[in-house]
């Protein structure tokens, strides 16, 4: 009898401790959220969608990712349906060797008003200059005209401090929120805690 009380009281006391830790974790989940909310979203960010959209989508990637662009069109076509709710964020978390190079030229092609589609051909021809986990500058060079830049122009800007500082402004805000791969989805500031499509989809439509 001695035996089973003691079994049925710590079955009670488990239960208790996972329901205050459960408690105790959203607090500080959502507090810490609130305090680092512009960890999410910063004011450089890049923008798909309608910027008044109520659920955010954050995008940490890598542009020599090629689950990253597996993952682009997936993600335009959900904010499509729902365009007036939804909006992507995209964060930048160079891991590839020599992605950081990549993404000076994105940030640079900003002041030629062709990030997107310096994005999209960067996106179209990967396989040819991301190889084995790493980036062939010299090969990119070659397909970037194609968004309508001017190179030229193009190298220089990459070189301003400003880029530079945005740059290591994601990496900060991604080792701050445990980013160690891409892509790496939070919505309205919830973590993708399962990988995949159906479960980003279920994410996204949960906080619709």
């Amino acid at each position: 009898m001695k035996k089973q009380t003691l079994i049925v009281t710590s079955i009670v006391i488990l239960i208790a401790l996972y329901i205050a830790g459960s408690f105790a974790y959203k607090y500080f989940y959502l507090k810490n959220l609130n305090e680092n909310a512009s960890v999410f979203v910063r004011a450089h960010s890049p923008i798909i969608g309608n910027e008044k959209a109520t659920t955010t989508i954050v995008e940490f990637f890598d542009p020599a990712c090629g689950t990253c662009k597996a993952f682009s069109p997936f993600v335009k076509n959900i904010i499509q349906k729902h365009p007036d709710k939804l909006k992507l964020v995209l964060r930048y978390a160079p891991f590839h060797t020599d992605s950081y190079y990549v993404v000076q030229m994105l940030e640079a092609s900003k002041l030629q008003n062709r990030y997107f589609e310096t994005l999209d051909v960067i996106f179209k021809h990967q396989e040819k200059w991301a190889i084995n986990h790493s980036s062939n500058i010299a090969k990119l060079w070659s397909f970037l005209p194609e968004a309508g830049l001017d190179v030229e122009k193009l190298k220089n800007d990459m070189k301003r401090p400003e880029i530079d500082a945005i740059i290591k402004q994601d990496i900060a805000d991604s080792k701050l929120l445990g980013v160690n791969q891409t892509p790496e989805f939070f919505v309205n500031g919830k973590p993708l805690k399962r990988f995949g499509y159906k479960e980003l989809e279920e994410l996204i439509n949960s906080e619709l």
